[in-house]
């Protein structure tokens, strides 16, 4: 029984011990945190995540991150976050198509001929009394 459970529980150390190979560390960190609410940090690890940002707490932060995809591409996006929202960029991102030359035509147009509007009519309506109109009883 002892060498059931010394031959099972080295098997399980081994087992342990090869999961753990794939583990990545963190290269670099770094981090500041200020009173006044603003921030910095950045890390890298050792299979090639990188990130860092810096901002003011709940108003905007401005950074970016990369990481390599499974195709072994570099993979690099930029952000700004701030009352306009989030802005990332990035030439993996995709892009919004053209716009149509119709639809540029008409915002042209539209931006060029004002609203029309139309002039304040001096008329006040008037109540009239309903008319009654009797039809004859057949009966």
């Amino acid at each position: 029984m002892f060498r059931f459970l010394l031959v099972a529980s080295a098997f399980i150390a081994c087992a342990y011990a090869a999961s753990q190979s794939d583990a990545y560390a963190t290269g670099r960190s770094d981090s500041d945190i200020q009173p006044d609410g603003s921030y910095r940090f950045s890390y890298d690890t050792s299979n090639g995540i990188a990130a860092q940002e810096q901002g003011v707490g709940g108003y905007s932060a401005s950074g970016g991150f990369s990481y390599y995809s499974p195709e072994g591409e570099l993979i690099q996006t930029s952000y700004v976050a701030d009352e306009n929202g989030f802005q990332p960029q990035g030439a993996h991102l995709p892009t919004p198509p053209p716009t149509p030359v119709a639809i540029l035509k008409a915002l042209e147009y539209i931006r060029t001929h004002p609203q029309y509007q139309e002039p304040a009519q001096g008329q006040q309506f008037v109540r009239r009394q309903p008319q009654v109109v009797r039809k004859p009883f057949f009966g």
